[in-house]
């Protein structure tokens, strides 16, 4: 059966289950992971695998009614790749690229390609979502105004790693997304539709190892990265940096208004008040939800945004997942002493990370240089 038609079905039987929202989150407690909710709707303790999938089922349930319900992907369009550009560049090239998704949009992005692959050869893939700023895909290739802290995109391919690098709904070449008129219920629901649609693209290339696909990125690109893999399994590791803390640690949970701007969750305010209290997801069974696969946390000491305290908490609960489904090792959370930012130390742990998962031997070690870089 189509995975993403059973997530639909999933989606449906829960909704049923579970009753009204507001009861719902004030029960749930997110950040509690100890538990599931079983077919009469009675709270029961999670022992096994089969219970966490239980509670992983909810978590996608809940993250819908915040973001708005993940699109029926059982009719896509044919990808109608269309190459704008070729930048040939040492070691691989860059193509300016778009393709279809649903609703007739189009996906617009950067592609990198290694050069001198042996006929038949594959490489694994990385999906580099961006940092917030108007100038989309390029922040990954360097040219933002951070420069090298942010070019994720651009060094994964100087390792020969095949990457995508799309621009978020209202940045680079989406810079006049109509979010008024979008059939999306929230910016973020879409760009995990284009998310996912990157993935579509790599699985279609001859040159990717299609069991080792993975996803990286920074600030909202790392929650962004987060919120994919969720809901696509086909994402087998992910790094997130700068991207997340309970909401309750998020400015002490007073800034909530954030989180609800057009390109990212507007029911955070419109239906849940931006109250913590009442948000029936968290990043804590979020994280969970994506176990047993791989992931990979660079949370700064001194990140205003994402709260380090939060992040050590929520912790204990997600390696408590981890660990009884037999993944141990596989949440690591590092606490570099910085802000928030992507340094050249973080970048080289985090590519390591994603070279060990994957089983891959990077053709050169990016970045080449331990210079730290300044802070936003």
């Amino acid at each position: 059966m189509n995975c993403h038609f059973t997530l639909r079905v999933t989606t449906i039987f829960f909704l049923l289950i579970i009753g009204s929202t507001a009861a719902m989150a004030d029960e749930f407690k997110p950040q509690d992971l100890s538990w599931y909710r079983d077919e009469s709707g009675q709270r029961q303790a999670v022992r096994s695998a089969a219970d966490w999938d239980r509670r992983r089922a909810d978590v996608l349930v809940r993250m819908q009614q915040v973001m708005g319900e993940l699109p029926d992907r059982s009719k896509l369009p044919p990808l109608d790749l269309k190459v704008s550009e070729t930048v040939q560049r040492d070691g691989y090239r860059r193509l300016t690229v778009s393709f279809a998704n649903l609703y007739d949009e189009r996906v617009t992005a950067y592609l990198y390609e290694p050069d001198g692959l042996k006929p038949g050869e594959r490489r694994p893939a990385v999906l580099a979502l961006q940092s917030t700023g108007v100038e989309g895909k390029d922040i990954m290739d360097g040219r933002g105004p951070r420069g090298p802290s942010r070019a994720y995109g651009k060094e994964m391919a100087e390792r020969g790693y095949v990457v995508i690098a799309p621009d978020y709904p209202s940045f680079g070449d989406q810079k006049n997304y109509d979010f008024a008129h979008s059939r999306y219920a929230s910016g973020t629901m879409k760009a995990i539709s284009d998310n996912m649609r990157c993935a579509d693209l790599l699985l279609s290339r001859a040159n990717v190892e299609p069991e080792k696909l993975a996803v990286i990125g920074f600030s909202l690109g790392g929650h962004n990265a987060l919120f994919t893999a969720a809901f696509d399994t086909r994402l087998k590791a992910v790094v997130t940096t700068c991207g997340w803390t309970p909401f309750h640690s998020y400015y002490g949970g007073k800034k909530l208004a954030n989180w609800a701007q057009p390109r990212y969750m507007p029911r955070v305010t419109s239906t849940y008040g931006d109250d913590p209290d009442r948000m029936p997801f968290d990043f804590a069974e979020l994280i969970g939800a994506i176990a047993p696969r791989p992931v990979f946390s660079d949370s700064p000491l001194h990140d205003a945004n994402f709260d380090v305290e939060g992040v050590r908490q929520a912790s204990e609960e997600i390696r408590k997942v981890y660990d009884l489904i037999g993944s141990k090792d596989r949440y690591v959370v590092q606490y570099p002493d910085h802000a928030h930012d992507f340094t050249d130390e973080s970048r080289r742990a985090a590519y390591r990370f994603l070279d060990a998962q994957l089983g891959f031997t990077p053709k050169r070690d990016t970045p080449t240089t331990s210079a730290p870089t300044p802070a936003n």
